[in-house]
């Protein structure tokens, strides 16, 4: 198996068990908070929708640079909306990954603000970095938010407290 085809696995892997995540955030929570610092149920589950659009941008592009343009997150208006949305951008991210020319896993992708680089990395290893680790740590945060809010929190690696019995 090549290492792009490995990255590829454990993307839908883990895009498999945000999905059963995902599944599970209540409409009538979209507008909870923890904090007030912290975002809302449904932009939180919204964000995670969103990561895998990621891919088009790390094969497309040599970089993103910060401010240049005006960015509007995606925010689901209901769970459907939001499954539908994650559905879809995973499956372009697979289609992608899987087509894109060989040679650019390669190449470096960068992230810059204004003439300061802050961060830069092959782009086979921003791939599994904003892709999967990104969206494993707001899982991690989403599962707090349904324990919360006494919502059953999914069996990922194993059993959960409310599945299989922890």
């Amino acid at each position: 198996m090549s290492p792009i085809e490995a990255v590829v696995k454990e993307f839908e892997i883990e895009s498999a068990n945000t999905r059963k995540a995902l599944e599970r955030v209540p409409a009538d929570r979209f507008g909870w908070s923890p904090h007030e610092k912290s975002w809302t149920f449904g932009k939180l589950a919204s964000h995670l929708a969103e990561i895998p659009i990621w891919a088009g941008t790390i094969i497309d592009t040599e970089e993103l640079v910060m401010g240049e343009e005006e960015y509007k997150p995606f925010e689901a208006a209901s769970p459907r909306e939001l499954l539908e949305a994650f559905d879809r951008n995973v499956a372009e991210a697979v289609q992608r990954m899987r087509t894109a020319a060989p040679d650019v896993w390669g190449g470096n992708w960068r992230i810059r603000a204004g003439d300061k680089v802050m961060w830069e990395a092959p782009r086979l290893v921003v791939t599994k970095t904003f892709l999967i680790n990104h969206a494993i740590q707001h899982r991690g945060q989403m599962e707090v938010y349904m324990r919360l809010n006494d919502v059953p929190v999914p069996s990922i690696y194993g059993p959960s407290a409310d599945e299989g019995g922890m």
